[in-house]
């Protein structure tokens, strides 16, 4: 089933549900579609739909995240994006890494992700309330010239966990959407250097589908997904949900390992293998329209601005 909010002006928030893409949508009246009820009042989520510029009869979020988890599922987007930072911002040590390589015919040590993500589940906590449906115009960070997508699938819970075990950690999730984690590319890496994690390089947007959709048909074949990327109508990327380190139940139940986790916390897969710009070699430029899908979770588009206040612009595509 399929879940999508309309903003009806006055009235607020509009719940609309169908059970498949064949069908029409239709007004529910069940105040808990995804199985929990929103944390949030009804007239703080009309405001959060008011400023993301959600006009009349446009869709708003499927619900408000609670928070927001971002885990990193896949090895190979690691060394791909990498590979990708090198080659724009340390040209000198891209050149050593394909030497290296090519003599030794294995990756490059530094392009591998950190010992503890093989051992479990890693993630770091993003900005919750800066999420915006799809649609909204989203703008270069003032001090960015390096914007990035990352396409990932994100889950919602719908019920508390806490130590859950994978399969009740799994129970536990109400929707899957199709995630956008936006990055200034340029600032992410020094803020990981930092030993603190990114801050300011993800937390001034991110973004959801605009459809929601329940587990029962999803979750069974969620790592057989391929989706698309197209900038301005040209398809540039399809990004593979295959080879996943650790299933979403895990992912959930590492989080819950002493922990209390509540319904409406969102958590996403991390970027799919060829789900962002970098690893492609292809930068956002203001002007863009971008259109991310996964048949099957949803869709996100975005026309790309220029930064609130002026900054040189990025450099080209490569």
């Amino acid at each position: 089933m399929e879940i999508r909010r309309i903003n009806a002006g006055r009235a607020g928030l509009r719940t609309e549900i169908r059970e498949d893409a064949a069908r029409p949508w239709r007004v529910t009246e069940d105040p808990a579609p995804l199985g929990y009820r929103s944390p949030f009042t009804a007239e703080y989520e009309a405001e959060c739909a008011a400023r993301a510029k959600v006009q009349d009869g446009g869709a708003a979020l499927p619900f408000q995240p609670l928070s927001f988890r971002d885990f990193m599922f896949y090895e190979q987007h690691n060394i791909d994006a990498a590979r990708g930072y090198t080659r724009r911002f340390q040209p000198r040590l891209s050149s050593f890494a394909k030497a290296v390589e090519r003599v030794t015919g294995r990756t490059f040590k530094p392009y591998l992700p950190k010992p503890l993500w093989y051992k479990e589940p890693i993630y770091y906590m993003s900005n919750a309330v800066t999420f915006v449906p799809s649609g909204t115009p989203v703008s270069f960070p003032s001090y960015s010239q390096a914007l990035d997508y990352e396409l990932e699938i994100g889950f919602v819970l719908n019920r508390p966990v806490r130590d859950a075990d994978p399969h009740q950690a799994e129970a536990a999730i109400g929707a899957l959407v199709l995630l956008c984690d936006f990055s200034a590319r340029d600032v992410q890496i020094p803020e990981m250097r930092s030993g603190f994690g990114p801050q300011k390089s993800k937390h001034f947007v991110s973004s959801l589908s605009d459809t929601a959709v329940t587990p029962e048909e999803i979750l069974p074949v969620w790592q057989k997904l391929a989706g698309s990327v197209r900038i301005n109508g040209e398809r540039v990327a399809g990004p593979s949900a295959e080879g996943a380190k650790y299933t979403l139940g895990e992912a959930i139940a590492h989080a819950s390992a002493s922990e209390q986790l509540l319904p409406g916390e969102l958590f996403g897969t991390g970027t799919l293998t060829g789900g962002s710009g970098m690893e492609q070699g292809i930068w956002l430029r203001p002007g863009d329209h971008l259109e991310l899908e996964l048949p099957g979770v949803g869709r996100i588009q975005h026309d790309i601005r220029q930064p609130l206040r002026p900054t040189p612009p990025p450099a080209g595509r490569v």
